[in-house]
């Protein structure tokens, strides 16, 4: 299982609506990717880890898939159209990460 992860840091004099967000634009992407996604979350930043210190990232987006090659099958096809749709929220450029998904057990 790979978790691909999209993140927005906190820039200074941008904005982020996250209304459309979470409204819009990720119910369009995971309409796009369909059933090769196998859960998505998003994380909006409220605090850094000291008192009074902002998060770093003003979102992360998580979407979980069986495999790298699973996720690109499903995405790429769409990439320009996603893509496309980040200016509708924010001028920040977000990162990308895809990690592996180790779980734990207490």
């Amino acid at each position: 299982m790979i978790r691909v992860s999209v993140l927005y840091p906190r820039t200074e004099g941008a904005g982020f609506d996250m209304d459309y967000y979470r409204n819009s634009h990720m119910p369009m992407v995971l309409q796009r990717v369909g059933d090769a996604c196998k859960g998505a979350a998003i994380d909006e930043g409220l605090a850094g880890g000291l008192p009074g210190e902002p998060a770093p990232y003003v979102a992360v987006a998580h979407m979980m898939f069986d495999s790298i090659e699973a996720f690109a099958a499903a995405f790429n096809p769409h990439a320009r159209e996603i893509m496309a749709d980040v200016a509708n929220y924010t001028t920040i450029r977000p990162s990308v990460q895809i990690s592996k998904v180790v779980t734990l057990t207490p």
